[in-house]
Order: structure tokens, then C-alpha cells, then sequence
């Protein structure tokens, strides 16, 4: 099938004066809008929320960069295909729009559940993508806390009347192509978090330059995202007066004081962080 697009226009994208439009990819009607000029960034947003989370952060990363926001299946402006929400399969779709886009390599941002898209995006399509930054997206489930396996547990249809007064309740009934879907949604995040996951050979075989980001107070603890980096060479040995013990793959960590799993994707110091990295040279493995 030979991808469509379709422009549209919302008081959000003239208000941040960014272009929205439609990509018809891997049967899906797959929303994204552009803001700013650049290098090409692909900004993905955590589980129950849309693009729009990165509101207060996308002024700084578009003064740079041509950012583009994507609202994955069944969140914000993307309806919902009969399909289960996988991050593998989401993966295939922001492959198939960067093809649609006919981007060279962009960069790749992901939060919570975008972390796990863009992380199989770089690991499935490495050849598609130039930088990767993970932020607050665990490797492995028993990471989580048996007190945040047990809420994630109660995730489903049978919430909705509880959901009514969240802003991802309220933010899915103001743009969701079919707003009765809310409890569909809940149910398949519910089921695919119910499922145990262990990704470390897929993060030890990563070939892009990456850099994961953590609060301080996340989900899992810090001590997990620097396993993760291990994973990565990193962390093993003495840095060097000149860099030269840094990561082999131009990898990096950072965990951000001060914040929490619910508050990192709009901090200022992530959009700091991140386009530090993405902007700097890559150690080990030339410069950009």
C-alpha cells in the first residue's frame, strides 16, 4: 500500500506553530507534527499521552532541530488499529515514517513507553537512525517495584470511571479520532504490561550512539539504568584525562536530580541533557 498523508490543522499545532499531518504506514493512520528546522529529531511520548506532553520543552528543542512528534497507535490523534500495543510493532511504524518522511538518519528521543519504541527502533533499524536517547524505560520488568507492578495490575477498562479526572482521560476525549476507545486503550496497556520482558542482549548489541536518561526518583531505581549502561561498556573503567575510557559506541548516561518518572519528558534539564548529547561529538566513533 503506498503511504498518504493528510494535512490538518488544530489550535495547538498554530498555537505552537507546528504542521500536523497524517501518514498512512503499516496500516495505520499514524499522526505526527513538525516543528522547527534542522537536523531531523523524532520525539515519542509515554503510555496514555500524545505529543502534546512535550509542550513545554519543544520551544528549546525546536530551535535547533526539525522536531517531530508523533502520537503512537491509539494515543492522542492516532486511532487505534486491531493489533496489540507492542513496542516492537510500533518500532516498525516509526521506521516506515521516517521512510515516509524520507528522513537521513534522524535522531531519535523517546520517553517511558517512547523510550521502548525508539529503543526498538534503533536496535530493529539501526541503519534508519543517527542518535538514541532512551529516557525513564526499564530493561527489565523485575526492575519495577512489586508496589508499581501491583498498580499497573489494575490498569484496564474496569478503571475508567477512576480516569475521568486524569489529564490523560481528559486530553484522549479532547483529541482521539474515536474517544470511546479509552477503555480499549487501557485494556491492551494493561495486558502489555502484564507481560515480563527482559531486553539486555538487545541493549548490549545496540550499534547507535545512545544515552540513557533516568530521574533520580524513577520508576526503577538508578542503580538500574546504570546496569543498563554496563550493557553498553559503560561505567566499567577509569574515563581518562581525555575522554579515551568513555563507552566505545559514544554511549552515555545521566540521571537528573530532583525529578520523578511522572515529571522527567517536560523537565528543562532533560531537554538540556539530551540535546547535549545529541548536538555533541560522538566519542568513539567520529563526530557528527
Amino acid at each position: 500500500m503506498t503511504p498518504g498523508r493528510t494535512t490538518v490543522t488544530t489550535n495547538r499545532t498554530t498555537e505552537a506553530k507546528g504542521a500536523g499531518a497524517y501518514a498512512e504506514v503499516n496500516g495505520i493512520n499514524l499522526y505526527y507534527e513538525t516543528h522547527g528546522t534542522g537536523r531531523p529529531l523524532i520525539l515519542l511520548h509515554g503510555g496514555l499521552g500524545s505529543g502534546e506532553m512535550f509542550g513545554p520543552i519543544l520551544p528549546t528543542l525546536s530551535e535547533r532541530h526539525r522536531v517531530i512528534t508523533v502520537d503512537l497507535q491509539g494515543h492522542g490523534r492516532t486511532a487505534d488499529i486491531d493489533r496489540p500495543i507492542d513496542i516492537r510493532l510500533m518500532a516498525d511504524d516509526i521506521a516506515a515514517l521516517i521512510d515516509h518522511l524520507g528522513l537521513e538518519k534522524p535522531d531519535l528521543v523517546g520517553y517511558s513507553l517512547g523510550g521502548g519504541v525508539a529503543f526498538f527502533t534503533a536496535v530493529k533499524y539501526p541503519q534508519k537512525v543517527g542518535k538514541l536517547v532512551v529516557a525513564a524505560a526499564n530493561i527489565r520488568r523485575d526492575a519495577i517495584p512489586p508496589e508499581m507492578l501491583a498498580q499497573q495490575a489494575q490498569v484496564s477498562s474496569a478503571a475508567i470511571e477512576f480516569m475521568k479526572e486524569t489529564p490523560m482521560y481528559q486530553l484522549y476525549q479532547r483529541v482521539a479520532p474515536r474517544p470511546e476507545d479509552f477503555g480499549r486503550l487501557l485494556d491492551k496497556i494493561g495486558e502489555s504490561m502484564s507481560k515480563d520482558f527482559d531486553y539486555s542482549e538487545e541493549m548490549r548489541g545496540l550499534q547507535v550512539p545512545t544515552m540513557i536518561v533516568c530521574a533520580d526518583a524513577d520508576m526503577a531505581p538508578p542503580s538500574h539504568y546504570v546496569e543498563a549502561f554496563k550493557l553498553l561498556d559503560g561505567g566499567l573503567r577509569d574515563g581518562g584525562w581525555m575522554g579515551e575510557g568513555r563507552p566505545k559506541g559514544g554511549h552515555a548516561l545521566a540521571v537528573l536530580p530532583g525529578l520523578t518518572h511522572y515529571n522527567l519528558g517536560v523537565s528543562p534539564l532533560f531537554a538540556a541533557v539530551a540535546l547535549d548529547f545529541l548536538d555533541g561529538p560522538t566519542s568513539g566513533s567520529g563526530s557528527r
